[in-house]
Parts: C-alpha cells; structure tokens; sequence
C-alpha cells in the first residue's frame, strides 16, 4: 500500500526545520527506528537548506513529497529554479576544507551517506532530490 503527504513550503528561516517534523511523525508511524528517524531528518535538512540557498526560485518555495510504502520511505524535495549540473559538484576533501576558511559543501555528501539511495534529477527548471530510506 502507497500513501504519500504533498506540501509546499515557503523559503523562509527555519521552515526545513518543519518540513522535518512532517517526516519524522511518518515514519514513526512506520515504526522505523530512531536511528533512521534522525538520518532521515538530517539529510532532509541538508536538501532543503540546499534548495532555500541555491534554487533561486522567483517563486520562493518548495515542494515536497513523503511516499510511505510497506518497505520504504520516499522524500522528494523540488525547486523551480535555476538548476545545476549534479556531475560539476566535487565532493569535499576534509583536508581542504580545514584549511579553508568557508567549511560549507558538504551537502550532497551528507544525503548520500544517510540514505540508502539519492537520485538528483536537475536542469534550467529547477531540482528534483528523491531519498529513499527502506526498512
């Protein structure tokens, strides 16, 4: 059985925060462990702050999806804005980046390392992210 929540929210401060709260009451209700509760909450944190400071959306908002199925959880977390190439993004080099005085970068590697699958679908109209955490 498939169900699924669709909600938009604004591009505000904190609102990732809220878009968490939705998940985490899903997939308690999954009975999933609070172990994947917490990755699941941090990885969409890092696709909505990613979304809020990259897409620049005109229309200042994003989309969200929460699929809950008999052995899965499916968030997707959309843009319309501008988009990115996915391939150009280098993954962070921890010796690098404690030399460097900006520490950010580290978002698409945190999603991929939390979830058991990340797919980022991307172009002039804007970003997809779909995570999945099975049971």
């Amino acid at each position: 059985m498939e169900e699924e929540i669709t909600f938009t929210v604004p591009i505000r401060p904190d609102m990732e925060l809220e878009v968490t709260r939705v998940a985490s009451s899903v997939a308690e209700a999954m009975r999933l462990g609070k172990d994947k509760i917490d990755e699941i909450k941090l990885a969409l944190i890092e696709a909505c702050l990613n979304a809020f400071e990259h897409s620049k959306s005109k229309e200042k908002k994003v989309h969200i999806k929460i699929k809950m199925t008999d052995d899965r959880l499916e968030i997707i977390v959309r843009d319309y804005g501008v988009g990115f190439d996915p391939s150009k993004v280098k993954e962070p080099k921890i010796e690098e980046k404690l030399k460097s005085p900006r520490k950010r970068g580290w978002g698409l590697k945190i999603m991929r390392s939390l979830m058991d699958s990340v797919v980022i679908n991307s172009h002039k109209g804007g970003t997809k992210i779909i995570m999945t955490k099975r049971r």
